[in-house]
């Protein structure tokens, strides 16, 4: 069988800068999302069906991501790499892994550390975690291939992110009144499947669900998604939003309320796992044989055929 085609990463379109702002504006948060929280509680619920025990495993947007204590309950002896993308968030995780000097954890060999996405990583872990970061992330293949290279053969990745059915609500509403992208592209589940095969990757295994969330009104709404991270699609409005077009969203969104006069969005969120495979030798089109093997082959048919 014959591998998919490589995916074409070009539509992904993130603004980088966008993407940095949100960063910013998130590490400055007093905790990470709801929405991340939750997703990492069911996201761990699936490290069930792993039978490996990870004694080394990385956390990829640990802080964000909010599957710390999961990890640590699912994987109490295992060393925790927690891999943050900025140095803001490298000072929350620090600052949340912070024990006095008398605590018996502050002197825990296995106690977790704490890098950057920059820095180098450890060779031969058996987990990357990945929960609700890879929709931010311009180049998945060339992630993927990273943390691909950073785990032992059998180790495997397991992610969680955002699909392509998320806000559907609301950007047929931004479409329809022609007010720009309200999100950026989100890439489907079995694209970012051949993305870990062509990473190197076998098994993929992915799925999905989608949570309805609800609002009681369109101010809350507005405040739970920039606590998302906001829109870094690069097709979005340029400029600073007025007053009177904020008003105008509000009425809108407003008559997207439907059971309780509630405003209802929907999130599609994609989960995967999938094991790094042994390396195959290379098969070469040309094949060398000694002549006195060849000369040894011929003498043992030549003496069976006369048998």
């Amino acid at each position: 069988m014959s591998e998919p085609p490589a995916p074409d990463n070009s539509a992904r379109g993130l603004d980088p800068h966008a993407v940095e702002a949100g960063l910013r504006r998130l590490a400055r948060a007093d905790e990470p999302p709801w929405l991340h929280r939750e997703v990492a509680r069911r996201m761990a619920e699936r490290l069930a069906i792993i039978r490996a025990q990870p004694t080394q495993l990385l956390d990829w947007w640990s802080w964000l991501g909010a599957g710390g204590e999961a990890l640590a309950q699912a994987y109490p002896q295992a060393q925790r790499v927690l891999v943050e993308p900025t140095e803001a968030l490298k000072a929350r995780s620090e600052a949340a892994l912070a024990r006095p000097w008398w605590s018996p954890k502050r002197w825990q060999s296995n106690a977790p550390r704490v890098l950057l996405e920059s820095e180098s990583l450890p060779e031969g872990s058996q987990l990357v975690w990945s929960n609700m970061m890879l929709h931010a992330v311009a180049d998945p293949p060339a992630l993927f291939a990273r943390w691909q290279r950073a785990l032992a053969v059998d180790g495997f990745v397991m992610f969680s992110c955002l699909g392509p059915g998320t806000l559907r609500e609301l950007r047929a509403l931004y479409e329809r009144l022609g007010w720009g992208a309200a999100t950026p592209n989100f890439i489907d589940m079995h694209d970012l499947g051949d993305m870990l095969v062509h990473a190197g990757f076998a098994d993929p295994v992915m799925d999905q669900e989608v949570l309805t969330l609800q609002w009681r009104d369109a101010d809350a709404l507005l405040a739970e998604l920039r606590g998302l991270g906001g829109n870094a699609a690069p097709q979005r409005f340029p400029g600073c939003r007025t007053p009177r077009w904020r008003e105008h969203l509000r009425q809108e969104l407003g008559r997207l309320a439907k059971d309780q006069d509630r405003i209802s969005l929907s999130f599609e969120v994609a989960y995967g796992h999938a094991f790094r495979a042994a390396p195959k030798a290379p098969v070469s089109q040309e094949t060398q044989v000694p002549l006195s093997d060849m000369r040894a082959l011929i003498r043992s048919r030549n003496s069976k055929s006369v048998r």
